[in-house]
């Protein structure tokens, strides 16, 4: 791998309580995946690396507002996340009750995403990034490669990914900065991430590769 600050980007998507910490709503289905991969470890080794280096880091968060609970349908997960409040804030101006609540960042990442230079864009609805500015901020920048990771795999990473690789940037997906669910009839939401990375990403890589490769320029 050859990563260049000047074109390469970090993009973290949902950094957040909800999917990360056990004290989040979806601990019970993702912690195992998250804790087997170190998931937190391995993305706050990113970050420095990535903040040391003068890479771009951007974040794609996950969040809903009082609003969105009028839409008229919604598919599986999404109606679970609504029942369960993931996510879930005031209002989109409103940050009241948000700090340490489950749509709020680790408390580890904070440092690294408030700094003033990392790139919160406008949340996606869904999964993927087509309801947000992402692909706009990185296009501002001239990002042509990107670095991605965060959760869910098998979801929110995925589809960020296929619609990356689809607008032309080269994605290198970070396999044990994400974890998946585990469902009992549905599966092992994180091995079919993997399945699919490999068909799709440009390259699936590991956090000690992305960490040595920025440590190079």
């Amino acid at each position: 791998m050859k990563y260049d600050p000047a074109t390469t980007a970090v993009v973290f998507i949902d950094p957040q309580v909800d999917v990360l910490s056990p004290l989040g709503k979806n601990w019970d289905a993702v912690g195992a995946s998250v804790t087997e991969n170190r998931t937190v470890e391995n993305m706050l080794e990113i970050f420095k690396a990535a903040k040391a280096a003068k890479f771009g880091v951007f974040i794609s968060p996950h969040y809903f507002y009082p609003t969105d609970s009028k839409w008229k349908f919604n598919g599986p997960l999404e109606a679970a996340e609504f029942a369960s409040s993931t996510f879930s804030r005031a209002g989109a101006l409103d940050l009241s009750r948000f700090e340490k609540s489950g749509a709020d960042w680790l408390e580890e990442f904070k440092p690294y995403i408030n700094d003033g230079e990392t790139v919160v864009v406008s949340p996606h609805k869904v999964f993927g990034p087509q309801t947000n500015d992402l692909t706009l901020q990185l296009r501002k920048r001239n990002v042509q490669k990107i670095v991605l990771g965060g959760m869910l795999a098998n979801m929110c990473v995925e589809s960020h990914l296929r619609d990356l690789v689809e607008q032309g940037f080269e994605v290198s997906v970070v396999a044990d900065a994400t974890a998946g669910p585990r469902h009992p009839v549905w599966g092992d939401g994180y091995k079919a991430a993997m399945v699919n990375y490999a068909f799709l990403a440009h390259a699936v890589v590991s956090t000690k590769e992305v960490v040595a490769a920025m440590s190079q320029q």
